[in-house]
């Protein structure tokens, strides 16, 4: 009896698996159909910003920021990330009508797909950002072991907000519109193309609210500066991903049974 479960439990992962593999294949498929320079315009974006930083922050308003190009590219590939997979989660109930009326269709994958493709997304340019990096002189060390580590819990809190915002959009239409805004007034206050240590002492604590704050100086820690993550506020980010999840993934499962109805 006990090996007939388990029988079935493997099959329901491998199922899943493999629905996630073609999820993200069609998304991939369908985001660059049509397009000249495909896979490119991942890097295009980032790139673009990273140019205007850098002469902004190099010749206009100088800042003393080191290796200052991986610096600034690093923050914008870890934020764009996550920024895009949670704009696009705000749309993902909308625009798969017909999945979801499809009987049995897992629903709670569709955030999952969203922010395994900005995965993908994102080691598609990590070979340019190694680029960047050694450029500036820097050489890999052990202590990349940590970078997959990292992944996962961008992976994990990203898919935790996902959820919610998801089935947000379905009853209220102007989500994606506000969280638009909020997501670009925290770009601007996350210390993405500047030093966390410039910002004054008094208002640090607020930024240590913001979650993706730890994870981009736990990245530049690992990459930029070759020593261990602070450990205790990566650890203090896990523990809000290990609340957030199974809040969001209950608040979609709850709202998913009105998906239909508000389609």
């Amino acid at each position: 009896m006990r090996n007939a479960g388990k029988l079935v439990y493997r099959r329901k992962v491998a199922h899943f698996f493999d629905l996630l593999r073609e999820l993200v294949d069609r998304d991939m498929k369908l985001l660059y159909k049509r397009s000249a320079l495909g896979i490119a315009w991942t890097l295009i974006n980032p790139l673009l910003q990273l140019a205007v930083f850098s002469f902004v922050f190099r010749s206009v308003i100088p800042i003393n920021i080191p290796k200052y190009s991986s610096f600034a590219f690093s923050g914008l590939l870890i934020w764009t990330w996550t920024q895009t997979a949670l704009f696009q989660a705000t749309g993902l109930i909308t625009s798969n009508r017909a999945l979801i009326r499809q009987p049995n269709f897992p629903i709670a994958i569709l955030p999952v797909v969203t922010t395994a493709t900005g995965l993908i997304h994102f080691l598609l340019a990590l070979p340019v950002l190694m680029i960047f990096l050694i450029i500036d002189g820097l050489q890999p060390n052990s202590v990349l072991f940590v970078l997959p580590l990292l992944l996962v819990i961008q992976f994990i809190l990203t898919v935790s907000l996902a959820y919610p915002l998801a089935a947000l959009n379905v009853t209220f239409r102007d989500t994606q519109h506000t969280l638009g805004v909020l997501l670009q007034m925290l770009f601007y206050l996350t210390p993405i193309f500047y030093d966390l240590n410039s910002v004054p002492k008094e208002y640090q604590i607020f930024y240590q609210l913001n979650p993706m704050v730890p994870l981009i100086e736990a990245y530049r820690a690992v990459l930029l500066r070759g020593v261990q993550p602070d450990w205790l506020a990566l650890s203090i980010v896990s523990l809000a991903v290990i609340v957030l999840l199974p809040i969001g993934l209950g608040i979609f499962r709850r709202q998913s049974d009105r998906f239909v109805e508000e389609l």
